[in-house]
């Protein structure tokens, strides 16, 4: 299967890039290096010296370049070589790395891997409630081994809660929910609401509800390709006419880059905003904490078998049959599939000699 390369990929958290260290990174089957120069930029390069294939990200930061750990040639953020040790300084010609187009925006850090004339802010998707300067962030991170589509799926169909997390994120009726799908061009919504459920206990407590309470919940997912989504969960008392209008909300983000065809990096947070005093930090803190048990012991192994399962095997020559909680991530993936088809034939056009 092919990457889609014309589109911005999260590469870490904010956080994740300190002063201190480069950090190394495979994204799309590429070694990457991503490090912040003396002018708190955040820079990308590709993570190789071109004299003997040291990786970059065990250098060093000297200003806005990165020197190699191993002979001392230093790169600039453009990923040519700004300074060479050795004789009389000479720089040889070839000794230039692949430079990245990256962007620190909504506390994350993001990286175009196509072609860097194409490289547009404006595609990036925004999570403004990740601003850090308007909200508390709570961020998190997990390595799965499995593909990044599968963790898609798994985020655009929520039919699997009742039965993967009972005791944590499900509420029993979910047989029962009314569906919906969307797009709008290339983004999609799979729109989900449960009437009259009673939440997990835990839920219960985390939202303040008294033990037995019956709400109608909505989990309304955004996704933008390849695999950037945003996960809208309220509650209003059950029987509201129109709960989403009325109820009270909090945003998820669940983020997937391939690291490689079947490994994905996974970030995932969520927020409050400032207004809410110096506590919200502390509120944020605790449902990441809360959020991770469930998505490490019991998506991520349900996925990683299913990983196993299909081996290197494309997802729909398996014939998959196709249940109505589906719709969500089957019309993601057409989209995505038409994408990466689109690419590949601007590619082709390109290379055919005029």
């Amino acid at each position: 299967m092919d990457y889609l390369k014309n589109c911005w990929y999260v590469a870490a958290w904010d956080h994740e890039v300190g002063a201190e260290r480069p950090l190394g990174r495979v994204l799309l089957d590429q070694r990457i290096v991503l490090y912040r120069g003396a002018s708190g930029e955040v820079h990308a390069l590709e993570d190789r010296c071109p004299h003997r294939f040291a990786p970059l990200h065990m250098g060093t930061v000297c200003g806005e370049a990165i020197r190699c750990a191993y002979h001392g040639l230093e790169f600039g953020a453009d990923g040519k070589c700004s300074h060479n040790p050795h004789g009389n300084g000479a720089i040889p010609s070839g000794a230039r790395v692949r430079g990245y187009p990256v962007v620190e925006r909504d506390s994350l850090v993001w990286i175009w891997m196509g072609d860097s004339e194409r490289a547009d802010l404006k595609d990036i998707p925004r999570f403004e409630s990740l601003n850090p300067d308007t909200h508390h962030v709570g961020k998190d991170y997990l390595l799965a081994r499995a593909h990044y589509q599968l963790e898609v799926d798994n985020i655009m169909d929520l039919s699997h809660i009742d039965y993967l997390h009972p005791g944590t994120l499900g509420g029993g009726t979910d047989k029962n929910a009314e569906t919906s799908v969307v797009q709008e061009g290339r983004r999609v919504w799979s729109y989900r609401l449960a009437r009259d459920e009673r939440l997990s206990p835990e839920l219960e407590a985390r939202n303040r509800l008294e033990p037995g309470t019956r709400v109608d919940r909505w989990l309304d997912v955004r996704w933008d390709p390849p695999g950037v989504m945003e996960l809208q969960v309220g509650f209003a008392p059950a029987g509201t006419p129109e709960p989403r209008t009325q109820g009270k909300v909090r945003l998820f983000q669940h983020i997937f880059t391939p690291e490689t065809r079947q490994t994905t990096h996974y970030w995932f947070g969520t927020s409050v905003p400032r207004a809410a005093g110096p506590g919200g930090a502390q509120i944020v803190a605790e449902m990441v904490r809360f959020l991770r048990l469930p998505f490490e012991t019991e998506d991520l192994p349900m996925l990683e078998a299913q990983q196993r399962v299909m081996g290197s095997a494309n997802f729909w020559d398996l014939k998959p049959i196709l249940l109505p909680g589906d719709a969500a991530a089957v019309r993601s993936r057409r989209v995505l599939d038409q994408l990466i088809q689109q690419e590949r034939q601007t590619d082709d056009a390109n290379r055919r000699p005029t």
